[in-house]
């Protein structure tokens, strides 16, 4: 792990009585870093991909920064130890650039906690640049009940550096009636062979289901997609078949895949899969208990590889084609959204997932979570229906780095 230390010292001390000064904070980070020292004349040497801390080493250093504004790392991180009057210096600077809306942090402190975090930014920091040209296809139209869930595309490339990639659903026809029967008879045997059960799914949509993941999957290899969101009920016409078990399948594989076109949701799943490295849950929370905190999510498709067993079902609302009905593994799980147009909302909480239900009335796969906050956010304040949840706490870890983007946290 490289850090660099843009260093800002006054003229005033000699690049040795520097690293003199700060021999303990200096020794400390290169036990767990390779750092380079780079003179804050040289900033513009260092490209977006470079891991950076200004690294303020004496008082005084207050205009060289101001003078670079432009070329300096975002979010801005200050590493002040205290010696030669650096920690004053730091806390001018960081009031200065806050003051010009660029988020800023200090570190400074117990050396263990300085090292802690430096864990953290370096994690936040990677995640976000693995966004940058991240490529999420649009297979289709938003659904058209989704009437809160839209994206602004250009908005969110300039926040996060993702690409919204519309992509006509007669492509996905095309390539469909391009692939037999036969090309998908084996896999379709497979996957009904790790089953617990399969109900009222034929073997003749197990065929067409399995055609439309080949034919999605086509599109993802051509157009190097890292996330796509499928148009699922318009597709029914055409095809006969739901997009449920290729959002599955592709899910296991590490294609990001979601629902109903959901540009919203299909981001969440992005942010979490970067962060994590886990597939997640995206669902509708069909029913709300606010005195106890309960709620059942339900959907129709799960990552088969999130399960601890599945039944190939249909499609709940139309009855047709396949849908998954997973059992997921009981535990700890957090539950996240990103909203607005731009990006910069989020919803997160964690809870327990204490049953996985089984109602006629709702989507195939069903959980219950007891959650470790209020409920009462989905009946007074929703970023929209339908909600991402994982398996295991990782609220700290999301919340640092949705916050360090300038995300609101919605309560």
């Amino acid at each position: 792990m490289v850090i660099n230390l843009i260093t800002f010292a006054s003229i005033l001390h000699k690049q040795a009585s520097i690293r003199s000064s700060h021999e303990v904070i200096l020794t400390e980070l290169e036990k767990y870093f390779t750092v380079n020292f780079i003179d804050y004349q040289d900033i513009d040497k260092l490209t977006p991909n470079d891991f950076s801390i200004l690294f303020i080493a004496t008082g005084g250093v207050e205009r060289l920064v101001i003078q670079h504004f432009e070329s300096l790392p975002r979010p801005a991180i200050l590493l002040a130890d205290g010696m030669q009057n650096s920690l004053a210096a730091a806390l001018e600077i960081s009031s200065w650039l806050r003051g010009r809306g660029m988020r800023s942090e200090i570190l400074h402190g117990e050396l263990s906690e300085i090292i802690k975090r430096i864990f953290v930014l370096y994690s936040n920091f990677k995640a976000q640049r693995s966004l940058v040209g991240m490529r999420i296809g649009v297979m289709g139209t938003p659904s058209n009940w989704l009437i809160a869930s839209n994206v602004d595309y250009l908005l969110a490339k300039r926040r996060w550096g993702i690409e919204y990639i519309d992509v006509p659903l007669n492509r996905v026809y095309e390539y469909y009636e391009q692939i037999t029967d036969d090309e998908v008879g084996e896999a379709c045997a497979s996957l009904a062979g790790k089953a617990l059960a399969c109900r009222e799914a034929t073997p003749e949509d197990m065929i067409k289901a399995m055609r439309l993941y080949h034919a999605i999957k086509r599109i993802v290899e051509e157009d190097k997609l890292s996330a796509i969101t499928l148009s699922c009920f318009r597709l029914i016409e055409q095809t006969g078949t739901t997009g449920c078990l290729a959002l599955a399948l592709l899910n296991d594989e590490g294609i990001i895949a979601g629902c109903e076109g959901d540009l919203q949701s299909i981001f969440s799943m992005l942010v979490v899969k970067v962060l994590t490295g886990k597939s997640t849950f995206m669902a509708n929370p069909s029913m709300i208990n606010a005195r106890t905190n309960e709620v059942i999510l339900a959907h129709c498709t799960v990552g088969i590889a999130q399960t601890e067993k599945f039944i190939i079902r249909n499609h709940f609302e139309t009855e047709s084609g396949i849908g998954i009905q997973g059992i997921l593994p009981t535990g700890d799980v957090t539950i996240v959204k990103c909203g607005s147009e731009c990006l910069d909302e989020y919803y997160l909480s964690t809870g327990t997932l204490t049953e996985n239900t089984n109602y006629i009335n709702m989507c195939r796969t069903q959980v219950r979570v007891k959650l470790h906050s209020s409920a009462e956010y989905f009946l007074k304040n929703p970023l929209g229906n339908h909600h991402i949840m994982l398996h295991g706490n990782y609220e700290t870890m999301l919340d640092e780095f949705l916050q360090a983007n300038g995300c609101k946290r919605i309560e």
